[in-house]
């Protein structure tokens, strides 16, 4: 029998907690069981598998970032809302390193179309209309701040700025200065 107070959305939380302490590649459905003292067999009336549960904390994460970015962009346009967005994804990677790389764990196409997933998208669309881009720039532009944003948050994740005096948030702050400018005076095609 499975211990009382175990279902879905407890052990996803759970999931999630632990992806941030130990990695998202080292949450397993043995490990999950470590954490409440029961069998790994015991999950299965919860959880298919470790993919399943992967996808729930992926969503989870996804939910959860998007609104917290939604929140930061509120009542923001332009540069505002560039700093802003990009800060929420920055200090959210940084709070739950865990979470945000399983926010990238791929989703089949169906799922990826019903998750957050979707709001984050229409997110960096809305704070590129203060950059007046048409197709296809505007898709060159949200794959650049994709890989802008989530190659710094990995590189200071992995420790890649703490071997100079120049703090990170400085070349943050300059980096985003230039994503600005390069948005607002980008080459005609």
């Amino acid at each position: 029998m499975a211990r009382v107070g175990l279902n879905p959305e407890r052990l996803t939380l759970a999931g999630a907690e632990l992806a941030d302490e130990a990695g998202f590649d080292q949450v397993t459905l043995s490990a999950l069981a470590r954490r409440f003292d029961v069998k790994p067999a015991s999950l299965y009336s919860h959880v298919k598998n470790s993919h399943e549960l992967k996808t729930r904390i992926a969503l989870f994460a996804l939910e959860e970032l998007a609104d917290r970015v939604s929140d930061a962009v509120a009542g923001r346009a332009g540069k505002g809302a560039l700093i802003a967005f990009a800060d929420a994804y920055r200090d959210y990677a940084r709070a739950h390193p865990g979470r945000y790389e399983a926010a990238r764990y791929r989703l089949d196409p169906e799922t990826a179309a019903a998750s957050a997933g979707v709001r984050h998208a229409q997110m960096t669309r809305a704070i590129l209309r203060g950059y007046d881009l048409d197709e296809p720039e505007q898709t060159h532009a949200v794959r650049m701040l994709g890989s802008v944003f989530h190659g710094y948050a990995a590189l200071e994740a992995a420790g890649a700025f703490e071997h100079t005096a120049t703090p990170a948030q400085q070349s943050w702050t300059w980096t985003l200065d230039c994503l600005d400018a390069a948005l607002r005076s980008r080459p005609t095609p």
